[in-house]
């Protein structure tokens, strides 16, 4: 599966962060299972992003295109940066 089809699956069902500050903050939590980021994202957050996300031991994926490109991937008529796939709740 491609990785427009799973951020669009995990939209419809609201498993998705959207945004640098709030993705950072749940990372430190460990709620998240991956992380994409658009390909203009800056240099020194796309650091941080990664190397927090290896302490995590959390996926991390770079998607083909801007963030423009990614916040319509996700439907949305903002550009967004980066966003993240939550953890399903544990039953």
């Amino acid at each position: 599966m491609s990785l427009t089809r799973i951020i669009q699956d995990k939209i419809k069902t609201k498993e998705v962060i959207l945004g640098y500050n709030r993705v950072m903050k749940q990372l430190k939590i460990g709620k998240i299972k991956m992380i994409v980021f658009a390909k203009n994202l800056p240099e020194n957050k796309k650091q941080e992003i990664i190397y927090n996300a290896n302490l995590a031991k959390v996926e991390v994926k770079e998607f083909d295109g801007d963030n423009v490109n990614l916040g319509l991937t996700c439907g949305k008529p903002f550009s967004v940066s980066v966003l993240a796939i939550k953890e399903r709740d544990k039953k």
